[in-house]
């Protein structure tokens, strides 16, 4: 049994990720900024803005994952909320290196949320860990996230980044955002719908982040997408008919997701086509490596 601490543990791969490590026999427990009393998982507070943690964690985690973060689409990119999804992943990252580097504590492994859109929104065909950053917003916060893990690197902690692709889930995400309008006969491709999509069923991004605390002597930056990138208009496809509803409209033209969405709309019109081979060559294996299973099994 590992005693695992996650940050961002009430999110949608927070808590799929929490339950699959109880599953296999682990001990999980969150930060969180308040401690709910009816929250059955164990908690300890820190607060991210001020720098402040409980060092107590320290006592009890072995391998701490960082997923926190304030959601990339949930709020229209003002300055200032892209100032929040920049602080909330980078002062995270060093309010952790300052506080190990400080207290002694038992951690000997630390994994880090970071994104594909380190890439860029168009990458070409199969890029891979090695290709580098791109000269974007996102492109910047990755960058930046996975300096930020550097120093915790430095103390001796083993350490790991999964640059996390698009996340397939029942709960959030691009099944529920994209559910809603098929079901109300309003379903369509986003611009010409042949941007590629790197995703990934939840569960099979869960079970990396498993393989990546149970399999010691991995570290470094890992893709954590499918191995089978499918086209915007080819998932929307496969999502409405496993909803059993037609498509009716035109693709949604590309300057009216821009006009809506603003510099946001330039990431959902985005082509990314990422490379799941280092993992696997490490012996990682997929549960659903193509979208028709994962959405199959997602979408009852």
């Amino acid at each position: 049994m590992t005693k695992v601490v996650i940050a961002g543990g009430s999110g949608l791969v927070g808590k799929r990720l929490t339950q699959i490590l109880i599953d296999k026999g682990h001990e999980v427990a969150w930060l969180t900024r308040k401690i709910k009393p009816s929250q059955p998982i164990k908690q300890f507070e820190w607060d991210v803005k001020k720098q402040t943690i409980d060092n107590t964690v320290f006592d009890f985690a072995e391998v701490i994952i960082n997923l926190a973060g304030a959601g990339v689409a949930d709020n229209k990119w003002t300055e200032t909320y892209k100032k929040e999804i920049y602080d909330s992943r980078i002062l995270s990252t060093q309010l952790f290196a300052h506080a190990l580097g400080k207290h002694k504590n038992t951690v000997n492994t630390f994994i880090s949320a970071s994104a594909i859109g380190i890439y860029g929104n168009n990458t070409e065909l199969n890029t891979s860990e090695n290709s580098p950053a791109a000269n974007t917003f996102l492109a910047k916060v990755c960058e930046d996230w996975e300096t930020a893990v550097k120093p915790i690197e430095n103390l001796g902690i083993r350490t790991g980044i999964i640059r996390v692709g698009v996340v397939l889930a029942t709960d959030g995400g691009f099944i529920k955002e994209v559910s809603t309008p098929i079901n109300l006969f309003f379903g369509a491709a986003l611009g010409s719908g042949k941007q590629e999509t790197s995703w990934i069923h939840i569960d099979d991004l869960c079970n990396m982040f498993l393989y990546l605390i149970e399999n010691k002597n991995l570290s470094g930056v890992y893709n954590g997408v499918a191995p089978a990138p499918e086209t915007n208009k080819k998932l929307t496809q496969i999502l409405a008919k496993q909803l059993h509803k037609p498509l009716i409209l035109p693709n949604a033209p590309g300057f009216i997701i821009k006009l809506l969405f603003g510099e946001m709309g330039d990431m959902l019109l985005g082509s990314q086509h990422i490379t799941a081979q280092k993992i696997m060559g490490t012996g990682f294996t997929f549960k659903f490596p193509h979208a028709q299973q994962a959405i199959a099994d997602l979408v009852k």
